[in-house]
């Protein structure tokens, strides 16, 4: 698995780096074929001050794409709804994956 941090108009700080490699703990251990993740932590020059740190995510899974985004006023906060979203995400596509094969049905006579 590939891990991309990077941060805009942000230094990406070690205890950031890894706060977001043990938040992206979860995503690994509920599926285990992630191919490459990407995030992007950014503050944005806003006015109202509550929505201004950003964080966004793009994943690679084996046969999807996913990508989901969280602003809030906190940083970390922000980390912990993107990682709720993507975990969500994950979640169902690995139930599509498994819920795909079902057995054939009994014919009763």
């Amino acid at each position: 698995m590939n891990l991309t941090i990077s941060g805009h108009h942000l230094a990406v700080t070690p205890a950031l780096r890894s706060y977001v490699t043990t938040k992206l703990d979860r995503i690994t251990r509920h599926f285990d074929q992630v191919v490459d993740i990407k995030v992007l932590l950014t503050v944005e020059k806003q006015k109202e001050k509550e929505r201004r740190q950003r964080a966004e995510c793009r994943i690679h899974v084996k046969g999807n794409d996913m990508f989901a985004e969280s602003s809030h006023q906190d940083l970390y906060a922000a980390l912990d709804e993107l990682v709720d979203k993507l975990d969500r995400q994950v979640s169902r596509h690995k139930t599509m994956m498994q819920d795909h094969h079902h057995p054939a049905p009994k014919r009763v006579m």
